[in-house]
């Protein structure tokens, strides 16, 4: 009995913690396509009548999972209305590398018309979210979603800033980044392979020319996915996670995220 009442006062201490967060599964559309991301507020906000940041938070390029899911609780922990944009469509997740590089490259092509589609489609659902102040929207994404977020910015989105955890930093047109209006935090692995030094080069000098508000933040040793433990830890294979560079990235993004959200 008393080994009972043990595991007992657990589970009534842990309750309230795993209950503050709450997620909530929303259907939007871009055209006729269904799309299926998830809100995460902190229940305190669905009290308050005021209104909040609001975060959008976009995927890898194995779509919304729980590495997302699990920062964008975060994100409500400090304040944020959080919200999982889905880029891919409802029902659309990728099950292996495979199926994943089909899918991002998808969206990569056709000069990314249909990726900023998606991403103004997530763009409109949160700023009509009751909870969410649309003069203070956010967005961050993490290799494929570091990409799209950098093209919601590149579209003129008024967003308050973008930030790109080792995402692709091309562009469609050198000239799209004078339509910027958010300040911009790239965080790199300088050593990642994926986004070679003359993508990162022409990426700076566009933002120079353009000038926007940005910051350029390499990690020394890291590489692709740098944030993501699901990666491994081999360098080799050009994509790892360095737990020095989650940290110290997370750590700007929060500080980032604080400043252009005042």
């Amino acid at each position: 009995m008393k080994f009972l009442s043990i595991i007992a006062g657990i589970f009534i201490f842990s309750l309230p913690a795993q209950a503050k967060i709450d997620v909530k599964k929303v259907e939007y559309k871009d055209g006729e396509t269904v799309l299926e991301g998830l809100l995460v507020t902190h229940k305190k906000h669905l009290r308050a009548k005021k209104k909040h940041p609001a975060v959008l938070v976009v995927h890898n390029w194995m779509g919304p999972g729980e590495s997302t899911l699990a920062r964008a609780k975060q994100l409500a922990e400090m304040g944020y209305v959080a919200f999982v944009a889905d880029i891919y469509g409802q029902g659309v997740r990728p099950q292996n590398v495979k199926e994943a590089s089909a899918q991002a490259g998808r969206y990569r092509s056709n000069e990314r018309k249909e990726m900023r589609s998606r991403a103004q489609a997530a763009f409109d659902t949160v700023s009509k979210n009751v909870s969410v102040d649309p003069n203070r929207i956010s967005a961050i994404g993490y290799c494929f979603g570091g990409m799209v977020v950098l093209e919601m910015a590149r579209m003129g989105l008024p967003l308050t800033g973008v930030v790109g955890f080792h995402g692709g930093l091309s562009s469609v047109s050198a000239e799209d980044a004078k339509n910027i209006k958010s300040q911009v935090l790239i965080l790199h692995g300088a050593i990642d392979p994926y986004v070679p030094m003359e993508e990162v080069n022409q990426f700076q000098k566009e933002m120079n020319a353009a000038n926007v508000n940005y910051e350029f933040v390499a990690y020394s040793g890291a590489v692709h996915a740098f944030s993501e433990k699901e990666a491994g830890d081999d360098i080799k294979t050009g994509a790892a996670y360095n737990e020095q560079a989650d940290r110290r990235s997370f750590i700007a993004m929060t500080n980032f995220l604080k400043e252009v959200n005042k």
